[in-house]
């Protein structure tokens, strides 16, 4: 009996028994990446769905008991969950996981930002983040600087499973490596292609992959498109030989069914996050990955 005690004693320091962390992110991509990295010692939980419009998330009364129990909060920042996330935070009452506190970690901290604006940022611009476009996780280079930094927060708050966190960020870098230089193989014949976009969503994915964005279905980031807008990308499109639409599953297709109608363009879906597609083909970072760069390929042929 006195050795079991012992045992149990031993197993309790070391965090055997310890309940999983309670982890709850604001999108999908960053649970799926804290569960890369966490294993089995974490409990992760997003609000936003993949299949959400992560700008726009409707609050519900079962976000504020999530971040009433998380004790960490992992957030995109650059403020693309300004328009919901601090009255939830407010009411939840939370106080260890708001902005500064030892629970709450800002992911933008350590990536790699494009689309910085140089000068003055004004509603007149649309809907532009003045701190730098939000959609950093769609480079498996800045995966890997989030599996980081997600890694250095849980051996803040359990460190007594710090080998195990960093046996399975090292083996989350092996494993994105080999997938990034498949994906890559997959795309180079089409490297230069010219696109389309719906929203500025894939300036981060597009760069890593050498795809070209020269024009969005929108005229300015969050404005509908205008029939005098559309008409004048359609013209461009024909001139630049542009080969497809890209377009979120969120957005209503119509107007971008029509432009590649018209401009000879393939309109095409991605998914911007994990868990989009209604199916399971999207249920996690490295799959997300594959559906994107299959579509993508498909429709560049």
């Amino acid at each position: 009996m006195r050795r079991i005690l012992i045992l149990a004693t031993l197993l309790f320091a070391t965090g055997a028994f310890a309940a999983p962390l309670k982890v709850v992110t604001t999108i999908s991509d960053l649970a799926s990446l804290t569960k890369e990295v966490g294993g089995d010692r974490v409990d992760v939980q997003s609000v936003a769905r993949g299949y959400q419009d992560p700008h726009f998330v409707e609050p519900k009364p079962s976000f504020l008991l999530l971040l009433r129990n998380a004790e960490l909060l992992e957030v995109v920042g650059l403020e693309l969950e300004i328009g919901w996330l601090p009255p939830l935070l407010d009411q939840s009452r939370n106080n260890n996981i708001r902005p500064g506190a030892k629970g709450y970690l800002d992911l933008s901290n350590g990536v790699e930002i494009q689309d910085r604006p140089t000068g003055t940022v004004n509603r007149s611009m649309g809907d532009v983040h003045p701190l730098g476009n939000p959609h950093y996780w769609l480079d498996p280079a800045n995966a890997v600087r989030i599996a980081i930094q997600i890694e250095k927060k849980l051996e803040e708050l359990r460190p007594a499973d710090a080998p195990y966190f960093q046996q399975r960020l090292n083996d989350f870098k092996v494993r994105i490596n080999e997938a990034n230089k498949r994906w890559t193989a997959q795309l180079a014949p089409y490297r230069g292609a010219k696109i389309v976009t719906y929203h500025n969503s894939w300036p981060n994915f597009m760069r890593r992959f050498g795809i070209n964005v020269v024009g969005y279905v929108e005229p300015k980031p969050g404005v509908p498109p205008s029939p005098s807008h559309t008409f004048e990308l359609i013209n461009m499109m024909k001139d630049q030989k542009v080969k497809a639409v890209i377009m979120e599953p969120y957005f209503d297709a119509k107007t971008p069914q029509s432009i590649a109608e018209r401009s000879g363009a393939k309109l095409v879906v991605l998914y911007p996050s994990v868990g989009g597609a209604k199916d399971s083909s999207t249920d996690d970072y490295f799959k997300l990955f594959d559906s994107n760069v299959a579509k993508l390929v498909e429709a560049l042929k």
